[in-house]
C-alpha cells in the first residue's frame, strides 16, 4: 500500500533542500570573495597604503553583511566552518587595520560576528602583527614596533582568560598557543635588534667624538 502523504512530503523536502543548496553555493562564492578582500586589505596595511586598505575594508564589510543576511534563513549554513572562517578573516583584517593605524578596536558587536569567530580572528591578527613588527625593525622604527608588540601582548592576555570548551570557542586554545609562541619569538627578536641598534648608535657617537 502506497503512503499517500509521502509524495507531498518529498516535494516539500526537495523545495527546502534546493533552496539550501543554492544558498550554500552562493555562500561559498561570497566566502572566497570576503577572504580575498581581507587578504588584500592586510597586504595594503603592510605596504602602508592605508587609504586602499580602508577602501578594501569597506568592501569586505559589505560582503560580510550580504553573506550573513543571505544565510540568516539557514542557521546551519551560517555557522558552518567555511562561513565562520570567512568571518574570522573579516575580524583579522579589521583588527590589524585598527591597531596599525591607531584606530579604536572594533568588537564583535560592531563587526556583527559571533564571539568565537571574533576571538579566533583576534588571535590571527596578533600573529599577523609580527610581520609588521619585522618590517618596522628593518627600518629602525623601534617605537612603533614596541607599540605593536604591546598590542600583541594585550591580545594574548585576553585570549588566555577565555577558558571555555573548544566547542564554544572554535578551538581557541590552539590559536592561543600559536599567539604565545609568535609573541615570544617576536619579543626576543625585537629586544636583540634594539640592543644592536643602541650599540651602533653608541659606537657612532664615540667615532664622532674621536674625529673632532
Amino acid at each position: 500500500m502506497r503512503l499517500k502523504e509521502l509524495e507531498g512530503i518529498a516535494r516539500e523536502i526537495h523545495t527546502v533542500l534546493e533552496a539550501k543548496n543554492a544558498a550554500r553555493d552562493a555562500a561559498l562564492t561570497r566566502c572566497r570573495e570576503l577572504t580575498r578582500l581581507c587578504a588584500l586589505c592586510i597586504r595594503a596595511v603592510h605596504r602602508e597604503e592605508y587609504a586602499e586598505g580602508q577602501r578594501l575594508l569597506r568592501e569586505a564589510q559589505q560582503a560580510a553583511f550580504v553573506l550573513q543576511t543571505d544565510l540568516a534563513p539557514f542557521p546551519d549554513l551560517l555557522y558552518a566552518g567555511y562561513t565562520q572562517d570567512a568571518l574570522k578573516e573579516w575580524v583579522e583584517a579589521s583588527v590589524v587595520y585598527a591597531i596599525v593605524t591607531g584606530q579604536p578596536l572594533p568588537g564583535p558587536r560592531e563587526l556583527n560576528v559571533p564571539e568565537a569567530a571574533y576571538l579566533n580572528g583576534l588571535a590571527e591578527a596578533a600573529t599577523e602583527l609580527r610581520r609588521r613588527i619585522l618590517d618596522l625593525i628593518r627600518t629602525d622604527r623601534f617605537d612603533e614596533a614596541e607599540r605593536l608588540l604591546q598590542a600583541m601582548d594585550e591580545i594574548y592576555e585576553v585570549l588566555i582568560t577565555m577558558d571555555y570548551p573548544d566547542a564554544l570557542t572554535g578551538n581557541l586554545r590552539r590559536a592561543t598557543d600559536v599567539v604565545r609562541g609568535t609573541l615570544e619569538r617576536t619579543r626576543g627578536e625585537l629586544t636583540l635588534s634594539l640592543r644592536e641598534h643602541l650599540l651602533q648608535m653608541a659606537l657612532q657617537r664615540i667615532d664622532l667624538r674621536l674625529s673632532k
